[in-house]
């Protein structure tokens, strides 16, 4: 599947909830309303919509939240998933913090690979992100994980004042495991909350001056935006995702689905389809294609350049989108 520009569409964010258990400041503030549960797609719909998918070309669905696992039976949807004619690989991402209960059940399910948001070590900061003391339940999942068997990336955003001097001690957790850390630069969101994130040149220059031999990878390591780099000095990569600094939208591949069922096309742009008012509506699956197909073909060739960081028109609530 194609869009207008010629860009193979293959990857697909599904958002199963706007709910988590974390309140990161340039995320969820506290007094964000949460969507009410029957706007929220059930999840035979979600399966529906993403065997819909995978009949135009969706071929990696990464589960997103909020918080996926605060979603009663979402390793249930996971497993599900696994099994839609057409889709190759099945991703989540996720805090963390409840993951240990489910790890086991999501190796025995074949789950290719978990994104792990983590922005600090340190307890103190790690609570002034996040809004909550639960550092310690992350690093046991995160410990638990690594003997899984299952594919890690840990994802961290520098904030500028909060989190810089975590930038190399979470380089290191690729340290003696075959993890990979990638470090995102903050997308303006409205519910950022006045933070300021790194540009992708600073968090570099930090990281080549920990790692000497730093230069880039080359090997492919997933289905999204990130630049690898590889040291001797660390077992796994170290990825850059900095599309406020660094567009890639020339390469773009995927789409979003919210929990409230729209196909987001772009991060940057309202533009999409309403699939929730068509599955409510008794839309059969022939219209179902038929509308994910000329929505993909009308995605955009690259996002506004109006009133964010470099350009970029703020988005509205990532919690609501699924990242």
């Amino acid at each position: 599947m194609r869009d207008a520009y010629g860009r193979p569409i293959d990857y697909m964010r599904v958002s199963v909830t706007d709910r988590c258990n974390l309140r990161c400041v340039y995320c969820m503030p506290e007094d964000l309303p949460f969507i009410p549960h029957d706007s929220i797609l059930r999840y035979e719909e979600i399966l529906r919509i993403c065997a819909v998918a995978a009949k135009t070309g969706i071929r990696h669905i990464k589960v997103t939240g909020g918080e996926p696992l605060v979603r009663k039976g979402c390793t249930g949807l996971v497993r599900e998933l696994k099994r839609v004619p057409g889709i190759e690989h099945v991703t989540m991402t996720t805090n963390a913090v409840l993951l240990q209960t489910y790890l086991g059940e999501l190796a025995e399910i074949g789950l290719d690979g978990l994104n792990v948001s983590l922005d600090s070590l340190d307890p103190g900061v790690y609570s002034q992100i996040t809004g909550k003391d639960s550092l310690d339940a992350a690093l046991g999942s995160l410990r638990a994980a690594t003997g899984s068997g299952l594919k890690l990336k840990i994802n961290c955003v520098p904030l500028a004042g909060l989190n810089e001097d975590d930038v190399i001690p979470i380089s290191k957790l690729a340290l003696t495991d075959k993890i990979d850390v990638r470090y995102i630069e903050l997308m303006p969101d409205d519910a950022n909350g006045g933070v300021k994130g790194l540009a992708s040149s600073e968090i570099l220059e930090r990281l080549a001056a920990e790692y000497p031999d730093l230069k880039p990878n080359a090997a492919k390591r997933g289905f999204g935006p990130a630049r690898y780099y590889k040291t001797a000095m660390l077992t796994g990569s170290i990825g850059l995702i900095d599309a406020v600094s660094h567009r890639f939208c020339s390469a773009c591949n995927r789409l979003r689905l919210t929990s409230e069922g729209f196909l987001k096309l772009c991060l940057f742009h309202d533009e999409g389809v309403d699939l929730r008012a068509l599955l409510r509506n008794g839309a059969s699956d022939s219209i179902l294609e038929t509308a994910f197909a000329e929505a993909v073909y009308s995605k955009p060739v690259s996002y506004f350049h109006g009133g964010g960081p470099d350009g970029m028109n703020k988005i509205s609530t990532m919690s609501r989108i699924g990242g």
